[in-house]
């Protein structure tokens, strides 16, 4: 505010007679609101979709005004209640003072922490900070090191510290402007404005004058997620998903759904509410006991490699494979994170928990898995790094007489704070693999595609290519450590696969790889624009089945998931095994309806892709979307579009709530 209106203000509270303490607190409620709002327009000029207009954000402007009152009365409560007594009051002491402004000043760091920590998550995710967060809280340690590996982080915090110091310094000004301007004009210490200014707030904090309080899903009535988040603040949007990480599922809606998954899943007996089928082994299926090795590929996106036609070519090797095995370039996993994605990818269902990994929630960790029906097969899982990390040690108990090579029994150095580099795991996978006498089912999963981009300094032989920002942006990546980091994982297939070639066990041996989950980014240059504007890019991986001397090369279009990974494994060889789960044999030539469903947790966006168009639908609000993944235009009149949706609005449901029942329902003992 200007000086005159800051004085005529003062004047105007100094004629009323209301106390120090209340002027002081209406202070700070202007500078908290100017605080709230700046983020507000921080968002705005950031993240704001080029087809929105200023003049349609402005009711989350007024409405993200109600939710910032409601912590900014939070806030300020305190003061206005415990100085009802004058002895507790600011202005009573200097110790007072001190400790009312060090109160100020440790609320303030949280408060601004809270907005750089939502800020960051915008830019990743595109959704404001929730109670997900709180899933890398429980691996601090890790979370930690990975953040100060990637980011400046000392400076971030001390950029932190430095502000809110300034803000402790304005608020210790602002009382010292208060005593300046109001001694001797004799204003007594009545308690009415106490009472009035805490009565005010409280009504701020409920967020509405009539029966019905703001509540969060408010938000969610402006039909749009951007003008949802650009509503809430991170502080309502953290607290109030707290609630959706307890498991939830309503066995009633599973079954009423029963019949719509049945009919897409090609299941007998549709009225029996059972998806456990015994699969018995086809003509198809190796007599020879192929070992397996399922590899599942840290952020492994297809439009950033060869696979998609990409201009830079960061995947030569593997394009080579894709070749001579069984291709499907249509794979979309469920969801994003690595944790949703080994989930979905040992269980067969998508990870359709809110706010929280089913990897961290002890009430779905039992689960059943296919893996378990490879009888004979020794098991084995590797990672180079921690298996504590998001609770893979918990979900992976699931898989009898599994044995664990994680970090502590490698020969190799740690390279960072995944352990040590992929090629690395690899090679020591391959020496462990070499010296078996039965088969055997691995996975091995990497993580150098991963923040903090590193590169070990031993591989000397990868030659490292600095192309220029605007070409990196135009093809998908952020920067050129994440290019060269993409084109490493390249680099240990190819090492990995040309040292398995020379062992015995090569030869009769499947090689499973397949992306965890994507990455968002420019794909426009490679696909259709839904696959940027839409997020498709997410999740939108290579799958590839390659065994040159098994398998007939094969490219396939049609849409596929990662939950159908281990059915269509389990179908390969000449043993029954046991599916409860939506996962399917992608080979099997009886399947219909290609579909992969797709949920964004944060946003509440659910979906399903087909091969010929991507369907979306909100659990938060009414509305549904239909987009093509083919072109950039449906070739569908307005009528045929509703009946297109009215379809596929029922399997997206139906799928979603068979999602949530199995989660806690698809017990492995």
């Amino acid at each position: 505010m200007s000086g005159n209106s800051f004085l005529c203000g003062f004047c105007m509270l100094i004629r009323l007679k209301i106390p120090k303490t209340i002027m002081w607190v209406i202070n700070l409620l202007v500078i908290f609101i100017l605080i709230f709002t700046s983020f507000r327009f921080a968002t705005y000029f950031s993240f704001k979709p080029t087809d929105l207009d200023f003049s349609e954000l402005i009711p989350s402007f007024l409405l993200g005004i109600r939710y910032d009152m409601r912590w900014i009365s939070i806030i300020l409560l305190p003061i206005v209640l415990v100085s009802l007594l004058p002895n507790l009051s600011p202005f009573y002491s200097a110790r007072n003072k001190r400790w009312w402004t060090w109160y100020l000043a440790i609320i303030t760091f949280v408060v601004f922490f809270f907005f750089a920590a939502d800020f960051g998550n915008f830019a990743y995710n595109r959704t404001r900070l929730n109670a997900s967060a709180l899933n890398f809280l429980e691996d601090a340690g890790i979370s930690m090191k990975m953040l100060w590996q990637s980011y400046p982080i000392f400076w971030m915090l001390m950029g932190l510290v430095v502000a809110v110091l300034f803000f402790r310094w304005l608020f210790r000004r602002m009382h010292w402007t208060v005593i300046a301007r109001t001694d001797g004009h004799g204003i007594p210490y009545k308690r009415k404005w106490f009472f009035i200014t805490g009565f005010f707030l409280l009504i701020c904090i409920y967020g509405s004058i009539n029966s019905s309080s703001l509540k969060w899903e408010r938000a969610f009535e402006l039909n749009d997620n951007f003008k949802s988040y650009l509503s809430l603040n991170p502080l309502q949007n953290f607290f109030t998903t707290l609630k959706f990480r307890l498991p939830q599922f309503n066995e009633a809606k599973a079954r009423e759904n029963f019949p719509i998954v049945a009919e897409w899943m090609g299941l007998r007996g549709k009225e029996s509410f059972s998806y456990r089928r015994e699969v018995f082994p086809e003509r198809k299926g190796f007599e020879s006991h192929p070992n397996i090795v399922l590899v599942m590929c840290e952020s492994f996106s297809m439009y950033k490699s060869s696979m998609s036609g990409n201009p830079l070519n960061t995947t030569p090797y593997f394009n080579k494979m894709v070749d001579s095995g069984v291709f499907f370039e249509k794979c979309f996993t469920p969801h994003f994170s690595t944790a949703r994605g080994l989930f979905a990818l040992l269980t067969g269902i998508p990870d359709v928990q809110l706010s929280k990994f089913s990897t961290r929630n002890k009430a779905a960790l039992n689960q059943h898995t296919i893996i378990n029906n490879f009888d004979g097969y020794d098991k084995m899982y590797f990672l180079g790094g921690s298996p504590e990390f998001n609770n893979f040690h918990g979900l992976l108990k699931n898989i009898d007489g599994l044995q664990m090579y994680t970090e502590g029994n490698f020969k190799s150095p740690k390279m960072n704070v995944w352990g040590i580099s992929d090629k690395n795991l690899f090679l020591e996978a391959n020496e462990v693999f070499r010296k078996q006498q039965k088969p055997f089912f691995a996975i091995i999963q990497t993580a150098d595609n991963h923040r903090p981009f590193m590169i070990p300094q031993e591989d000397k032989d990868f030659t490292k290519v600095v192309l220029p920002r605007d070409t990196l942006r135009k093809y998908g990546f952020e920067s050129v450590n994440e290019f060269n980091s993409f084109r490493y994982s390249d680099y240990c297939f190819e090492k990995f696969m040309e040292s398995a070639k020379a062992e015995s066990y090569f030869h009769n041996t499947i090689f499973i790889f397949v992306g965890d989950h994507g990455v968002s980014g420019n794909a426009t240059n490679m696909y259709p624009s839904v696959w940027t504007e839409q997020r498709l890019s997410d999740e939108h991986v290579p799958l590839l089945f390659y065994a040159p001397y098994l398998l007939s090369p094969q490219s396939r279009t049609e849409v596929v998931s990662l939950i159908d990974v281990l059915p269509t494994i389990a179908g390969m060889v000449q043993q029954p095994y046991v599916n409860t789960t939506l996962g399917r044999d992608l080979l099997n030539p009886a399947k219909q309806n290609n579909y992969a469903f797709i949920i964004y947790h944060d946003e509440g966006r659910i979906g399903i892709v087909t091969d010929t168009y991507y369907f979306t639908k909100n659990i938060n609000f009414s509305e549904e979307h239909l987009y093509p993944v083919t072109g950039e235009r449906l070739p569908y009149t307005p009528a045929q579009q509703d009946s297109i949706k009215s379809k596929l609005t029922d399997v997206t449901t139906a799928i979603y709530e068979t999602g949530r029942w199995m989660l806690m329902n698809n017990k492995g003992r």
